[in-house]
């Protein structure tokens, strides 16, 4: 008859079921695989999947009981860690997001909502296209191979059981402040753009009082917001890679990574 005993038992928790828990809760949060369009058994697969191709070139890993409550708390903290590296690629994608909707409040295309799939509320058209956008450099870009290399070499800078880092997560809520300073840089432009023309069409009302401001500057701010922002797509990439670039070696600064 096959047993096995509570050692064994221990070692496969703690070699396989550890890293597992960093790794789901990495792709439950990021951006790309963590969103409601994947479905929470094909993140799990691949979760499997993942843990299974690093095993090999991981770090040995202690020998824990599986029912203690020693591994709850690596349990937690194995969670923690995958957490804080996908909420890290949470505040790069909401840059973007943020922009979008500060664009279309300005240029009077705040009604225009759709509902975001990948968060299930309702968003800007600006900012639904500006996160497509970013979704296919990401992906292009390959960014999401350096996300799981990342990964990977976070088990050798923060190893299983290796403590409780809480100053990591200070740094997170210090970096909130970074993504609506993000998102007011790559804003400007059309913002200060969509400010003159504004003041023009106060400057028309003043000197023409019986022209009917609304029925045409409503209408021009539109399409003069439309072209602005068309305009400004030629310089999307430069600055798409560097908040990528940033957002990238934050992530690796917090994982301690190379």
């Amino acid at each position: 008859m096959f047993e096995l005993s509570s050692g064994q038992i221990g070692a496969w928790v703690g070699s396989f079921m550890l890293p597992l828990f960093r790794i789901s809760a990495l792709l439950m949060f990021m951006p790309l695989i963590g969103t409601q369009l994947v479905p929470g058994r094909v993140r799990l697969y691949l979760s499997l999947a993942i843990c299974l191709a690093i095993m090999p070139s991981l770090p040995p890993m202690p020998a824990i009981d599986a029912i203690s409550v020693e591994a709850f708390i690596w349990i937690a903290q194995e969670i923690l860690i995958g957490a804080m590296l996908g909420f890290v690629l949470q505040l790069f994608f909401q840059i973007f997001v943020i922009a979008g909707q500060i664009i279309a409040m300005q240029m009077g295309l705040g009604f225009a909502s759709m509902v975001d799939p990948a968060n299930g509320i309702s968003v800007p058209v600006i900012g639904q296209v500006f996160t497509i956008l970013v979704t296919l450099l990401f992906l292009a870009m390959n960014a999401h191979l350096v996300v799981f290399e990342v990964l990977a070499e976070s088990f050798f800078t923060l190893p299983v059981g290796g403590g409780f880092l809480l100053e990591n997560y200070w740094e997170i809520a210090h970096k909130l402040s970074w993504v609506l300073g993000a998102a007011l840089l790559l804003v400007l432009p059309a913002v200060t753009a969509l400010l003159v023309v504004n003041l023009a069409f106060g400057v028309m009302t003043r000197a023409a009082p019986q022209l009917n401001i609304f029925s045409i500057g409503f209408p021009l701010t539109l399409v003069l917001g439309l072209v602005i922002v068309w305009i400004g797509m030629a310089d999307f990439l430069a600055q798409y890679q560097m908040f990528a670039t940033e957002a990238l070696q934050f992530l690796r600064e917090m994982a301690r990574a190379r």
